[in-house]
């Protein structure tokens, strides 16, 4: 059974920093491509940021560039989401996915995977 389960989310001022953490289990996880996407009330998912198996290749959305840093520890089986300078509209519920890494285009991701997402808020 493949299982991703987020944590790290919370309340956090404006200006401040969080760190996600994405542990997948039930899947080869080197041979995926991770994500994480986020979705505020009202709104559609949005794509954040994500990262080919070996961590060589990082695709991240314009709006968190400079702010957000996504990376990956294969050993622990874990994909992870830095998070600084934290706006008020980064709140959201955050989710991280996994595709299948065939080497494509990062922007072209088919994510097969699901975790259950973790809360940010951001207060201003």
């Amino acid at each position: 059974q493949v299982q991703l389960v987020e944590s790290g989310g919370g309340l956090v001022q404006a200006g401040g920093s969080l760190r996600l953490s994405c542990a997948v289990s039930g899947l080869a996880f080197s041979r995926y491509a991770m994500g994480w996407f986020r979705q505020a009330p009202g709104k559609e998912r949005e794509f954040v940021a994500a990262i080919s198996w070996a961590g060589g290749r990082t695709l991240t959305v314009d709006s968190v560039k400079g702010r957000f840093t996504i990376s990956r520890d294969n050993a622990k089986n874990t994909v992870y989401l830095q998070m600084n300078r934290l706006k008020p509209e980064d709140t959201a519920a955050y989710y991280c996915a996994a595709a299948y890494d065939r080497n494509q285009d990062l922007q072209l991701l088919e994510y097969d995977y699901w975790g259950q997402g973790t809360q940010v808020t951001v207060s201003s």
